[in-house]
């Protein structure tokens, strides 16, 4: 009986599954749903024009020209600079060096201004906008230091923008 072929009984494996990886991967991708979903929700930010209690009226959508001061940035590092619009403006254009005398005394006192302005409306936060047009004449340089004079100044809230008006044309011809 002993030369009997004997029946080999195979190895009984475990019947336990590692979920380890299953889980990292389901946590994963929890993560991964919870963050898509917050990130497309809609934000708003809000948009202040400068006048306050208006309705949609065109005139209520114009941009307050008491928070505008524009820089004309022109060649030899001359800088004419307005306050408000070109047509009526609060500050008739004058030009100003890039001196500590100059440009950044002009932008400290113009922000101290409309601060003192905007707390009135009841938006003691809102500085001046400074909306700076560098000519094709001007220097890189030059706009380099009007963005620091900015920094300086404490401004935050600034524009470049390469139009001009015919009004502002016809000035930087004068000069």
């Amino acid at each position: 009986m002993k030369n009997l072929p004997q029946k080999v009984r195979s190895k009984k494996l475990s019947s336990r599954v590692d979920l380890t990886a299953m889980v990292s991967v389901s946590f994963m991708l929890i993560i991964f749903f919870m963050v898509i979903g917050e990130l497309s929700k809609p934000k708003v930010m809000e948009l202040y024009s400068g006048r306050g209690g208006c309705g949609p009226e065109p005139e209520c959508n114009k941009p307050d020209e008491n928070l505008v001061l524009t820089l004309l940035l022109d060649e030899n590092d001359k800088i004419i600079t307005y306050h408000g619009l070109l047509t009526f403006p609060i500050q008739t254009p004058k030009k100003v060096n890039y001196e500590k005398n100059g440009i950044r005394k002009e932008l400290m006192e113009k922000n101290k201004m409309v601060l003192e302005y905007s707390a009135r409306l009841g938006r003691p936060e809102r500085g001046v906008t400074v909306i700076i047009k560098p000519t094709k004449k001007s220097n890189y340089g030059n706009l380099v230091n009007i963005l620091d004079e900015l920094e300086i100044a404490n401004i935050d809230s600034y524009a470049i923008v390469p139009q001009f008006t015919p009004e502002e044309s016809k000035l930087l011809a004068s000069n």
